[in-house]
């Protein structure tokens, strides 16, 4: 069932989160990755999870990866997601064989260093990767403002403390008669504004 219930929100599938104190019981868990999956739940209600390379992409987003200086294969995995702001990490399943396909189709060349496979990009490869330059700014762009999860834990704790107070709020009237019509039309107007004023924020 969806929708809030002792100080949390149950989101579809059974999803759900607490809007807790950050130091209580269920913010510690979300913190360290235990309890409650609130930072899917948020994605479920809230946007849709960070994109994702097919196969397509990848090919190019590993040119880029080798474009300024010869790299290994985690050294590609890394910047990947260092330039993607941790929203996306290619595995290693897939950039070892993405690599030995640039490899064989001459746009990447490989040599041993310290016992490691680095790879360089090719003249062939840099045109290549020059005629795809606008995917991978456009792959970037739409990854570079995803939410980091680990680092603003409590921020999001902490605004999802005011969630928890406005629907106790909600629910004490309720229960105590006060949710007039008139008392409703004026929440709603204090809400638009508000609402209004969040859009405007989260635009700029």
């Amino acid at each position: 069932m969806e929708g809030f219930s002792g100080g949390g929100w149950t989101g579809p599938r059974g999803v759900g989160f607490h809007f807790g104190h950050r130091h209580g019981r269920h913010g510690r868990h979300a913190r360290h990755g235990r309890g409650p999956r609130w930072a899917e739940a948020f994605d479920e209600w809230f946007g849709e999870p960070g994109p994702r390379a097919d196969r397509g992409i990848v090919r190019y987003l590993v040119l880029d990866a080798i474009l300024d200086q010869p790299r290994h294969g985690y050294e590609i995995m890394h910047v990947i997601e260092e330039r993607s702001s941790g929203a996306y990490r290619p595995s290693a399943g897939v950039v070892y064989p993405t690599l030995q396909m640039l490899e064989e189709v001459g746009h990447a060349a490989c040599t041993e260093q310290d016992g490691r496979k680095t790879y360089a990009i090719t003249e062939a490869g840099r045109l290549d990767l020059e005629e795809h330059k606008e995917e991978v700014e456009d792959f970037y762009g739409r990854t570079g403002g995803a939410w980091d999860w680990e680092r603003h834990a409590d921020a999001f704790a902490d605004l999802g403390e005011r969630f928890r107070r406005l629907f106790r709020l909600y629910k004490r009237a309720g229960r105590s008669g006060r949710l007039t019509p008139a008392v409703l039309r004026r929440v709603r107007d204090v809400l638009d504004e508000a609402l209004d004023k969040i859009e405007a924020a989260l635009h700029e």
